[in-house]
């Protein structure tokens, strides 16, 4: 065999964790299961690492954010001594903003031009723009010189984005996403790099940063974490660019959920602040939403102090809030909202009990096909909840009505949600209502999805 050279890179970074050689394999273990590709490295592989034993180039990105989440910092394959991989999309040198957001789309609409395991890795240490970065930055987007677009081009990409945040409500992200993204190549880039008014182009780059921002949230739906990030942050430059300080403060409102609901309760709260700071003149709609989601991520970190202040901001935006005008993917800031938020409160803190009651009444209001995927979505977390503490006949009634809907959606996070229900069913088989749920689930749901 031949003698391989120690990388002393990664070397230098294990020391600094202060990780044994254990606990290094168990976190990178850790966020493989996260992004759902589980791995079972051992103090062994992790030892042959450190000795130049190259990893394979997929698992790489395990590795490098395993290390940034314990040392609260980015982590580049250069930084741990790494390859880096060549088919990363708008790697190449000198690329612009819309070429960018172009290779984005690209390797989004085919499937096999994308590592799967980076598309669904969460990045805790993700390198977020903040407004001063990205503001006014119209100069990193050339035009060109035989394409002129006015005001009906940017009411087009504004219709369609509309229509397809209205399939992915009722359908699902797994639906829409994948002509969302077609759409963004083949229309939506050639309208950013055409000649426009300084009018009509900063509302075509707001509409645009919308549209990522939508595209972004429908890849959250299916569990493509990753690509939701990218998504996100190219939502953030456009938003700047369009001097669009409501799509920005938007945008890392959806990132806070984003890492709300995947247990990152520090940088959830570190971007809700982020959003609420970067919006002094927003809306009372959009203030109710910025404050409702600082408390949810408050609750998640632990920050209990700080969760009543939100809520009491977010109660006094509401009583003021109207529909928004000129956002297509934000929606009213109304009464059950705000229940939805006390329930994700409640639980993020852990009061599994008190989360049920206002989760229930929010499920209650949660009528027509247009909410059918959210509908899917709470009744599996009611039904969950309800579980949890020991009523298990009365879950089982919950996830029963969920199945009424679940088989018209195409969503990952439904999809988890079904995981979930027969994890927590499958010990209670002897019980009638139990076995009733688990043998009408059998034949709804796809077989995948039966463990």
């Amino acid at each position: 065999m031949a003698n391989r050279t120690p990388n002393q890179d990664l070397e230098r970074l294990f020391r600094e964790t202060g990780w044994t050689l254990r606990q290094f394999a168990q976190a990178v273990n850790r966020v493989g299961t996260e992004c759902g590709t589980p791995v079972a490295y051992t103090p062994q592989t992790v030892h042959a690492w450190l000795k130049g034993h190259v990893p394979h180039e997929e698992r790489r990105v395990l590795i490098l954010e395993a290390l940034a989440r314990r040392l609260h910092r980015p982590i580049t394959h250069a930084d741990a001594g790494l390859a880096v991989p060549q088919d990363q999309p708008g790697s190449g040198p000198g690329i612009n903003m819309v070429e960018e957001l172009a290779a984005l789309g690209r390797s989004d609409m085919d499937p096999s031009r994308r590592s799967m395991l980076g598309a669904s890795l969460f990045s805790v240490a993700l390198t977020v723009p903040g407004w001063p970065e990205v503001a006014g930055r119209l100069e990193s987007i050339p035009t060109g010189k035989t394409h002129r677009i006015g005001i009906a081009d940017v009411e087009l990409i504004t219709d369609v984005t509309k229509r397809f945040s209205e399939l992915d409500d009722e359908r699902g992200g797994r639906i829409a996403r994948p002509s969302a993204a077609s759409f963004l190549v083949n229309v939506l880039t050639p309208h950013l790099k055409a000649q426009a008014s300084d009018t009509v182009r900063k509302r075509m780059l707001a509409a645009a940063s919308e549209l990522c921002y939508l595209i972004g949230y429908m890849a959250v739906d299916e569990g493509l974490h990753g690509t939701a990030q990218r998504y996100y942050v190219k939502a953030l430059e456009l938003a700047g660019a369009a001097d669009d300080q409501s799509g920005y403060c938007l945008t890392l409102h959806g990132m806070s959920s984003q890492a709300a609901n995947l247990g990152h309760g520090p940088s959830a709260l570190r971007l809700a602040d982020a959003a609420a700071g970067a919006a002094p003149d927003a809306s009372p709609n959009m203030r109710a939403h910025l404050a409702s989601q600082q408390a949810f991520a408050a609750a998640v970190a632990g920050d209990r102090s700080s969760v009543n202040t939100h809520l009491r901001r977010t109660e006094k935006a509401m009583s003021h809030a109207e529909p928004e005008v000129g956002k297509v993917v934000v929606g009213h800031f109304s009464a059950p909202t705000l229940t939805r938020f006390v329930a994700q409160v409640k639980y993020g803190l852990g009061e599994t009990s008190g989360s049920i009651d206002p989760m229930r009444e929010y499920v209650a209001s949660l009528t027509g096909d247009h909410r059918r995927r959210r509908r899917v979505l709470e009744t599996a977390k009611l039904a969950y909840r309800q579980c949890e503490i020991g009523h298990l006949e009365e879950a089982c009634a919950t996830w029963d009505a969920c199945l009424d809907d679940y088989p018209r959606v195409r969503s990952g996070r439904c999809d988890d949600q079904i995981r979930d229900m027969f994890s927590m069913v499958r010990p209670h088989l002897k019980n009638q209502a139990a076995r009733e749920l688990h043998e009408r689930a059998r034949t709804v749901v796809p077989a995948s999805l039966v463990g």
